[in-house]
């Protein structure tokens, strides 16, 4: 079993930034892949970006590229979403998910409660 608690979300204005984090407990060696999600009022859950726990491969959706960078501190169990130049489409929970399989678009085993980020325009 592995827990995760997010943090880090909140309300900022159209072009500010904000950064998630997601401390992970528990069975931590058996994770794989950590990523992060989003959904919005009325629509599926996206992935918005996914890093590989062993090396430095990441996936980010189109709508995010260039504007938000995921990264891991393997050391704090810890994953982050640096989110740049946000745009009201970005308003969503976000979760964080960790896969004990690989890195890829789906197939998370774990999901954490979600943190909402409201980006007002």
């Amino acid at each position: 079993q592995v827990q995760l608690v997010e943090s880090g979300g909140g309300l900022v204005q159209t072009g500010g930034s904000l950064r998630l984090s997601c401390v992970a407990s528990g069975s931590v060696r058996s994770i794989k892949a950590m990523a992060w999600y989003r959904q919005s009022p009325g629509k599926q859950r996206e992935l918005v970006a996914a890093i590989s726990s062993s090396t430095r491969n990441t996936i980010y959706a189109d709508s995010v590229k260039g504007r938000f960078t995921i990264s891991r501190d393997n050391v704090k169990n810890t994953v982050y979403l640096q989110m740049n130049s946000l745009k009201p489409e970005d308003t969503a929970v976000y979760y964080c998910a960790v896969s004990t399989l690989q890195l890829g678009p789906q197939g998370y085993d774990y999901w954490g409660q979600g943190t909402q980020v409201t980006v007002s325009s």
